[in-house]
């Protein structure tokens, strides 16, 4: 019996956007959802009741919540293709640090830097690029934050390469001046399959960028 595999998503969301990638990068089919986060279907709260947020991942009925757990899991469970950690464990764990660095020290600037305005956009831009310099550091020149191969630090932060036009035309400033080796990966990720079908235009990220803008009444 074939596998159920399905997924509570929503189209511009950074962190949705990884299961998507995850489960391309490993060839495994799966059941798209849309959700309307100001409208969460009965299945998004009977799945994920703690946080009710996406991306849930359903398989074979039983649910799997937060992004990077859920892309942690799809290279567990499907084990045979394209694996996203590394096999050692120190590596391993600095693969783990570097994520929780994204996600704590990338995403409130970036948050921030479309939804606020003057002094407090300002601070914004100056410590998302600071974040963003101190991974560029870790990249070094390799190719990938995984090393030859595109893997778990990649995904993480393709959610974020996503936006990085969105961010730049909001805040008006450019990420490449400051961090030409990160934003090459940047392109470099882009522009795998498993991406270019999971991403949305980075115009219509744009739109919705201004859109949300105006509902923040910035």
């Amino acid at each position: 019996m074939a596998d159920e595999v399905i997924l509570l998503d929503f189209w511009p969301s950074p962190f949705g956007v990884r299961a998507r990638i995850a489960l391309r990068e490993k060839g495994v089919k799966f059941e798209y959802r849309e959700e309307n986060l100001r409208d969460k279907s009965p299945l998004l709260l009977q799945m994920n009741p703690v946080h009710k947020k996406i991306p849930v991942l359903i398989h074979n009925g039983k649910p799997v919540c937060e992004s990077m757990n859920v892309v942690q899991y799809i290279d567990e469970v499907w084990s045979d293709k394209n694996p996203l950690l590394p096999s050692d464990p120190y590596q391993r764990a600095q693969a783990r640090f570097w994520v929780d660095f994204i996600d704590t020290k990338v995403y409130e600037p970036a948050d921030k830097i479309w939804s606020t305005k003057g002094e407090v956009q300002e601070t914004a831009k100056k410590e998302y690029i600071e974040a963003l310099k101190i991974l560029e550091a870790e990249l070094g020149d390799k190719p990938y934050f995984g090393g030859d191969n595109f893997g778990f630090v990649d995904i993480a932060m393709t959610g974020y390469y996503m936006w990085f036009e969105a961010s730049e035309k909001c805040g008006n400033f450019r990420i490449e001046p400051e961090c030409p080796t990160l934003m090459a990966s940047a392109r470099r990720c882009l522009q795998r399959d498993s991406v270019v079908n999971s991403v949305p235009d980075p115009e219509k990220i744009v739109e919705f960028a201004f859109k949300i803008r105006k509902i923040y009444c910035v």
